[in-house]
């Protein structure tokens, strides 16, 4: 994992999209970290959240789509998320809808509530525009905060 982060990061903004758009899917990949060693090694922290944030969001609109297509065993094969993960989603969301796509940010339960959204077929637009908020919040949150620790 350290040599891919490495390799990503190498990619300064670009590598910053990326590494999202895996964490914001389901790839076991954090983007927080690297987030940190990119501000870390010089890179403008507005221009990292940007980036990061777009990648985030395209990776759960990568798992809203697969969880559209409806398919229960493709969803456990290639996105290694148990029915059970997505129940639990599911019972998280229940009857708040598209816009507990807010939450997409969270670790672990994320990717199951953005496969879950499109499973559920939730509106589409309030599901991106609300997964749009959390993901930038978060982001935000995290470069603001590390530069007032240690600035």
């Amino acid at each position: 994992m350290d040599a891919f982060l490495e390799f990503l990061t190498g990619y300064g903004y670009w590598g910053m999209l990326l590494g999202a758009f895996l964490a914001g899917s389901v790839f076991p990949f954090s983007s927080e970290t690297m987030m940190v060693a990119l501000l870390g090694s010089g890179l403008d922290g507005w221009q990292l959240v940007i980036y990061g944030t777009i990648g985030n969001i395209l990776g759960s609109i990568f798992n809203y789509f697969v969880g559209r297509m409806g398919k229960l065993e493709w969803i456990e094969k290639y996105l290694k998320i148990k029915k059970e993960s997505m129940d639990k989603a599911e019972r998280f969301m229940a009857g708040r809808g598209a816009w507990m796509g807010f939450f997409a940010f969270l670790p672990i339960i994320g990717s199951a509530i953005t496969v879950t959204l499109g499973f559920m077929r939730a509106n589409m637009l309030i599901s991106f525009v609300s997964i749009a908020i959390g993901k930038f919040l978060r982001y935000w949150l995290l470069i603001y905060g590390v530069k007032w620790l240690f600035c």
